[in-house]
């Protein structure tokens, strides 16, 4: 039975257990708020042609703040049994047991309901899709259960942002929406199965499925498949979106930024498959720089 930390009034125990809470929404690892994040606002910008309104803004950087942590929190209380057998996880808070299950969903419920809050602020469609959102949060981290391609299903959840954005700035979502949201799954594909390739033998030893475990030795090829296409829907993207030549280069960039993820995962180590997974940031960034830059030249035509 763990040993769950025992109630106390000091304020030390009240630093302690919010201290605890952060590292269960893995506020001490921003990198899943950035991958949540650029996504959402490429999708802003490209629905505002330009700068959103503020306040649509504030609530979706807000949102997706609460919302990674709420999914962090959800995951390890689906994880509770698995995260003390692997070597990656087993400090984790619940798994320690600094954190009990009945206070992990506590706090789970605490941040959606104020993501929701923030949600009523905007536009009955914007309010109506976040339903979406919470559904696809609440069920990604069972997957692994259940199928070998959980990552599509936090692919999905993470693109959501995307088509509530186009509805929050213009009450509609456009067919560029769903194309900006495939996007999102499949590069939630890539650095997720890069993230996964880190486990893959604790994966295979306690039987917990994923793309890295369902690519076997192709993963590599499938990884670069996926990253071709990713590129490929980019453009797409920047041609319907009438994107200037400064988002042509971010594309290029970006290429450039896979396959240096490409020559980190060539051996498949734990550690530099983190690492490849981490780069990915850098490539939220430049796409989201391009599509700003485009749209402050005046190279699209939009303006």
């Amino acid at each position: 039975m763990k040993n769950y930390y025992k109630k106390g009034t000091d304020w030390s125990y009240v630093r302690q257990r919010v201290y605890q809470y952060a590292l269960l929404a893995r506020l001490n690892k921003p990198i899943g708020i950035f991958l949540l994040l650029w996504p959402t606002l490429w999708a802003l910008w490209i629905a505002a042609e330009g700068m959103p309104r503020p306040g649509v803004l504030t609530v979706f950087v807000l949102g997706v703040i609460l919302m990674r942590s709420a999914g962090c929190v959800i995951n390890d209380y689906a994880d509770r049994e698995i995260d003390p057998r692997v070597n990656r996880t087993k400090e984790r808070p619940i798994a320690t047991g600094k954190v009990s299950p009945d206070e992990a969903m506590l706090l789970f419920m605490g941040l959606c309901f104020t993501a929701f809050l923030l949600v009523l602020t905007m536009n009955t469609f914007t309010i109506l899709l976040s339903v979406g959102g919470v559904m696809l949060a609440g069920i990604y981290p069972f997957m692994k259960r259940y199928t070998h391609m959980p990552q599509i299903v936090l692919g999905m959840a993470f693109a959501w942002a995307v088509p509530m954005a186009f509805a929050a700035q213009t009450n509609e979502v456009p067919r560029i929406a769903w194309l900006i949201y495939v996007v999102t799954v499949i590069w939630a594909v890539i650095y997720d199965t890069m993230y996964a390739m880190a486990d893959r033998m604790d994966d295979l030893k306690i039987g917990v499925k994923s793309t890295a475990i369902l690519f076997g030795d192709a993963d590599r090829v499938i990884i670069g498949i996926l990253q071709g296409m990713m590129l490929f829907a980019l453009y797409l993207v920047g041609q319907q979106a009438q994107l200037g030549v400064e988002f042509s280069i971010a594309i290029l960039v970006s290429a450039a930024l896979m396959v240096y993820q490409q020559y980190l995962i060539r051996y498949r180590q734990p550690a530099l498959c983190i690492s490849a997974f981490l780069n990915n940031n850098w490539i939220g960034l430049v796409l989201f720089v391009g599509i700003v830059a485009s749209y402050l030249s005046g190279s699209n035509p939009a303006n």
